[in-house]
């Protein structure tokens, strides 16, 4: 099944809204505290600093004011469950231009002012359907508002890992938009019924092709936390690590899911 032929869940958007303002805020009140040491640990993005993961958030929250900034598109090209499929492409130049921001912004805190005001501004009178041209394709603000909530969740993970005790919290909300938005994007990869994937208390979706259950227990069932979830999918945990440290439980023969992740490139 294609993404255009999933259909896609529904998501409130003044709680999305919110969520991506109180998760950048949070990040902001985090990276404000971070020393000029903290700065140049390195992350667990291959040649990323935390200066530069930094730098990265507050572009990935940007393009929200800078996108409705442009002029708006004549049609949209993009569904929300397209959006995971098509970061693969922007990667080498989403590297370029993390490493130019953070070069060019020496005052993170400057930084993170100016793109909080502006966003705050943009969101306070933004329709929801007003087209964004992003450079995976024409979307929706309402759709690409929550493709953000998975960048702020997963980068959070990202500095929360790499300078210990820092302890950025999550927003639930954003939390749990960026799980559901993951594991919805599993179930439009691998399509069928047959394994049944528990993100408790955000997520259950049906996946992989085979027999399909219709009363009782699963015979394929995969479960894991949230963070896990997102870890897996962006690529920060293989899926052999998690099932071994037991952070994921995977019961059937159509429960190893390793082949298909991660989901985004």
């Amino acid at each position: 099944m294609s993404p255009a032929k999933k259909r896609a869940r529904t998501y409130d958007p003044g709680r999305i809204r919110t969520a991506v303002l109180t998760q950048f805020g949070s990040v902001r009140e985090a990276v404000r505290t971070l020393t000029p040491e903290q700065l140049a640990l390195p992350t667990r993005l291959a040649g990323w600093t935390v200066r530069d993961l930094a730098a990265h958030v507050a572009m990935a929250v940007e393009t929200v004011s800078r996108n409705l900034d442009r002029a708006e598109p004549p049609k949209a090209e993009l569904a929300l469950l397209d959006w995971p499929f098509a970061t693969a492409a922007r990667a080498a130049s989403i590297l370029d231009d993390t490493l130019d921001l953070a070069a060019a912004h020496p005052d993170l805190n400057a930084l993170y002012a100016r793109t909080e005001e502006r966003l705050t501004e943009a969101l306070a009178t933004a329709p929801g359907g007003r087209l964004l041209a992003a450079r995976t394709g024409a979307i929706t603000l309402a759709d690409y508002l929550v493709t953000r909530t998975v960048e702020l969740v997963v980068h959070t993970d990202d500095l929360n890992a790499a300078v210990p005790g820092l302890d950025i919290p999550y927003d639930r909300q954003a939390l749990a938009a960026a799980t559901r938005l993951l594991a919805d994007a599993l179930a439009v990869k691998a399509p069928g019924g047959s394994t049944e994937v528990r993100i408790p208390p955000y997520a259950v979706v049906q996946c992989v092709e085979g027999p399909r259950h219709t009363r009782g227990t699963p015979p394929n069932v995969v479960e894991t936390d949230p963070l896990t979830w997102i870890r897996l999918a962006c690529g920060r945990s293989t899926w052999t690590d998690a099932v071994e440290e037991a952070k994921v439980s995977a019961s059937g023969e159509r429960a190893d899911l390793g082949g298909l992740l991660p989901l985004l490139g």
